[in-house]
């Protein structure tokens, strides 16, 4: 491996670093701004009922219900890792390591899929 091969993995690796620490402050941030509207103005839906579909999570976000806030949070938590995966299958390919990226690929498929079905069920 030349230099500037090794110096182009370390950016990547940096990169999912900051990738890695960004959405979780940026999850942090929203779920603490979802706390705060809980205690001032309470979840903002009837007793029992929440958002659990993204459409309504942004709807309720739009306004201002602070459990549907509390729910993007949450979901920007478990997006970080799905977007580590993604660039995680740029760097092997970009290293030309063919059977990384192709597992790497099938772990984001089946990540995709069990969102999808977190949707659909």
């Amino acid at each position: 491996m030349d230099a500037k091969m090794k110096d182009e993995i370390e950016a990547i690796e940096l990169i999912i670093g900051k990738i890695l620490r960004i959405g979780v402050l940026i999850a942090a941030a929203v779920i603490l701004i979802g706390l705060g509207l809980l205690f001032v103005t309470g979840t903002g839906y009837p007793a029992g009922v929440h958002p659990s579909r993204p459409a309504a999570i942004l709807a309720g976000v739009a306004a201002g219900k602070s459990y549907a806030v509390l729910m993007l949070g949450l979901f920007l938590l478990i997006l970080t890792p799905v977007l580590r995966v993604v660039v995680s299958i740029y760097a092997f390919a970009k290293e030309n390591d063919r059977l990384y990226a192709w597992i790497t690929t099938a772990v984001l498929i089946i990540l995709l899929g069990a969102m999808g079905i977190g949707y659909l069920g």
